[in-house]
């Protein structure tokens, strides 16, 4: 019997790629095969006030690439996240750990929406091996290495 493997939706930013984005998306592959929303630059700037360092195409065009990624798509220039949801058809969201989406007001969203069948779930473990396991780490290090360098 063929079963259908189920759909495991994450999305993000995914702004100069690390380990802990490589965790995430191995870890929902461990459901099943991987759909992602790669954030617009916009959206990004709107949501944290900050533009992405690496513009949205070749953002997505890197995690089409990744081993695990079935499918990558751009977010909604309207930011409408739930109509995308709705066109992927997930099993299940997956949320990183340090992600701000709640999941009780997410589930309330896929329940007007008519999709409260999608679970949502949040990783738990937050992939820190490394020193540099954020974006932030790694903008903050090329700072930091940038004043040391003018010094000179």
């Amino acid at each position: 019997m063929n079963e259908t493997k189920k759909r495991i939706l994450v999305a993000g930013t995914f702004d100069l790629i690390h380990a802990g984005h490589i965790y995430l998306i191995n870890e929902a592959a461990k459901l099943g095969d991987v759909y992602v929303i790669v954030a617009t630059d916009r959206n990004r700037e709107l949501f944290s006030g900050e533009s992405p360092i690496i513009p949205q195409e070749q953002r997505l065009e890197i995690i089409r690439n990744l081993k695990n990624v079935k499918e990558a798509r751009l977010g909604r220039n309207d930011n409408d996240t739930l109509k995308t949801v709705k066109e992927i058809h997930p099993d299940i969201i997956l949320l990183g750990p340090d992600q701000r989406y709640s999941i009780k007001i997410l589930s309330k969203g896929l329940k007007e929406i008519g999709q409260e069948h999608i679970e949502v779930k949040r990783l738990k473990k937050y992939y820190d091996k490394y020193k540099l396991h954020s974006s932030s780490l790694i903008k903050q290090k090329i700072i930091e290495r940038s004043k040391k360098n003018n010094k000179r």
